[in-house]
């Protein structure tokens, strides 16, 4: 069976990490995305079983952790589960191609810890937390108590950035781009 690579990327909410992933997943089809499987509803008709999330009840995915089918998971609010299933990885790997993860500081540093030397695993973050509260009330997603949760968990993540392989700043994106992709490249060739 190959074994592939593991390319992890995480931050704190915010960094663009997505933004970085979705683009390494558009322009290198040696990727594949690992998709988490969580206990939370979809949001709206946007998200898809298979596609944005594994879907679970909370029963499934406490069953799923009782058979030891994940790699890591955590509760990440009371009652709401994320995980990181061990077949996900298996499918990305039978097809061939090396996986890419979006994923939480504590998710990206379990993933480290599993997949060792097999892993490239990058901290993404923006120049400064005022950058970072821009960008997040620019999202107007959030009230102004979960915008200073965020924060103030984002200050705790950042503490664990020297824990990673490497720091990405990302201050201009298309900069950000560019140096992920020769990350990526330069790690799995």
């Amino acid at each position: 069976m190959h074994k592939g690579k593991a390319i992890i990327f995480s931050a704190p909410s915010g960094s663009g990490k997505t933004t970085i992933v979705k683009h390494l997943l558009e322009t290198n089809p040696k990727l594949g995305f690992s998709i988490s499987a969580c206990t939370r509803d979809k949001r709206g008709r946007k998200e898809e079983h298979g596609k944005d999330y594994y879907f679970l009840t909370p029963d499934e995915f406490k069953k799923s952790i009782d058979n030891d089918e994940f790699i890591e998971w955590e509760e990440v609010y009371a009652g709401n589960f994320y995980g990181t299933l061990k077949a996900e990885v298996n499918r990305i790997w039978a097809e061939g191609r090396h996986v890419i993860f979006d994923v939480d500081v504590k998710g990206g540093l379990h993933l480290k810890n599993y997949f060792g030397d097999k892993a490239l695993a990058v901290f993404v973050k923006v120049p400064s937390l005022e950058e970072l509260k821009e960008r997040l009330h620019d999202r107007k997603t959030e009230t102004e108590d979960s915008l200073s949760q965020r924060i103030f968990k984002a200050k705790f993540e950042m503490s664990f950035e020297d824990k990673f392989d490497v720091t990405l700043v990302n201050q201009d994106l298309e900069e950000s781009l560019k140096k992920a992709e020769k990350l990526v490249n330069d790690f799995i060739e």
